[in-house]
């Protein structure tokens, strides 16, 4: 097996890493109720997608406070 003849350098390294970012992600407005959403995905708040409905969303009961 293989092994380094000589530590690499920490800058060395960092070089390295510089491209491990995180993206950022990609959210687009709904055309129904112009929330965002991700893209390619059912609308979470209205359940459309792709200009038509196919997931039924109820809305949330509020709690009573004893």
């Amino acid at each position: 097996m293989a092994l380094p003849k000589r530590k690499h350098s920490a800058q060395r390294g960092r070089k390295r890493r510089t491209h491990w970012k995180i993206k950022k992600t990609n959210l687009v407005p709904c055309p129904q109720c112009k929330q965002l959403k991700l893209s390619h995905r059912v609308c979470l708040v209205c359940g459309y997608y792709d200009g038509r409905q196919v997931m039924e969303i109820k809305p949330k009961e509020k709690k009573k406070k004893k």
